[in-house]
């Protein structure tokens, strides 16, 4: 009983404490770092004092009212004792609930409801089911009279299937707002030109990672069994922006890349093709032999060092 007092004692001035640090304005040290001088303190201790009183409060009177049971109950039997019958415990109030709601027979009463079946001395009690059960077996009666009327008749709620294209539809909507409020860039890929914009290159990366494109083509574009060399001066289906933009957009489904441009919008479909153009002359170790056919940008002085990173796809 002690040990339970003692870690009812340390949870209410754990929750004690941690009200008040909520309630109080964050301070720099923190109140653990020197609590004795947090202006807090006080509060702390009143509070933390106030709940102790109201739990020692608590126990003696559990005390004293077990002691006081014990003291009619000695009472009683002795009483019983003076009259010469046999002292029976009164059942207290949660006891005669429990029962009720059970309707539990005495031992002693058993023979009230014994059947006539007897099996090599087995006997058979009617015993009937608990009043708890049948409360609950009638509420689930009331319920789909209920569920009935609402949902087949009056139809004031929607059923499953129904509610799912409601949500659905809400879900249309509010992505036609948003796409209304962020209108999509708008990727001309006959007049894409190269530049080696940081934030451009860093989306494309980022989007190259997350949709595993290096599962095929490794994190650093040198290349696997199944795709080419990101970084050398070979193309398999051309090596200018146009047709790099073009070949991550419509894929190239005989070979097993997916078209991106049915789950990629046109921007990150540009990120991408970017990065992709940003990896020329990374040279990465152990990268794929060339595949396809060298390409030669027709007027090299007008693009930049980046641009001249040319990849098999």
């Amino acid at each position: 009983m002690k040990r339970i007092v003692m870690s009812i004692l340390a949870l209410i001035v754990s929750a004690a404490t941690a009200v008040a640090q909520d309630a109080a304005t964050v301070t720099t040290p923190g109140f653990w770092d020197d609590p004795f001088n947090d202006p807090m303190f006080p509060l702390y201790a009143v509070t933390t004092f106030v709940f102790v009183v109201i739990v020692l409060v608590l126990v003696v009177a559990l005390y004293m009212l077990r002691i006081l049971n014990m003291l009619v109950r000695k009472a009683a039997e002795e009483k019983a004792a003076k009259l010469g019958i046999t002292y029976v415990p009164e059942l207290n109030a949660w006891q005669r609930f429990w029962n009720s709601i059970n309707a539990f027979v005495p031992v002693e009463k058993e023979e009230t409801i014994e059947l006539d079946h007897n099996y090599d001395g087995i006997k058979e009690l009617d015993n009937h089911l608990p009043p708890w059960w049948k409360w609950l077996f009638y509420a689930t009666i009331a319920w789909s009279v209920v569920y009935m009327v609402m949902y087949h008749i009056t139809f004031s709620l929607p059923l499953s299937g129904q509610e799912y294209e409601n949500q659905v539809a809400e879900a249309a909507s509010a992505k036609q707002k948003f796409l209304a409020s962020q209108p999509a860039t708008v990727i001309d890929e006959n007049a894409l030109v190269f530049s080696a914009d940081a934030a451009i290159i860093g989306s494309g990366k980022e989007i190259f990672t997350s949709n595993n494109c290096q599962s095929c083509h490794r994190a650093d574009g040198g290349g696997n069994a199944i795709g080419p060399n990101l970084t050398d001066a070979y193309w398999i289906h051309g090596g200018d922006i146009k047709s790099i933009f073009v070949t991550i957009k419509n894929g190239v489904v005989e070979k097993g890349m997916p078209a991106w441009g049915k789950v990629m919008s046109p921007k990150d479909v540009r990120d991408v093709t970017f990065y992709v153009m940003s990896l020329q002359g990374t040279n990465p170790v152990n990268a794929k032999a060339p595949q396809g056919q060298l390409y030669q940008p027709e007027n090299p002085t007008t693009q930049t060092d980046s641009l001249n990173v040319q990849a098999s796809l």
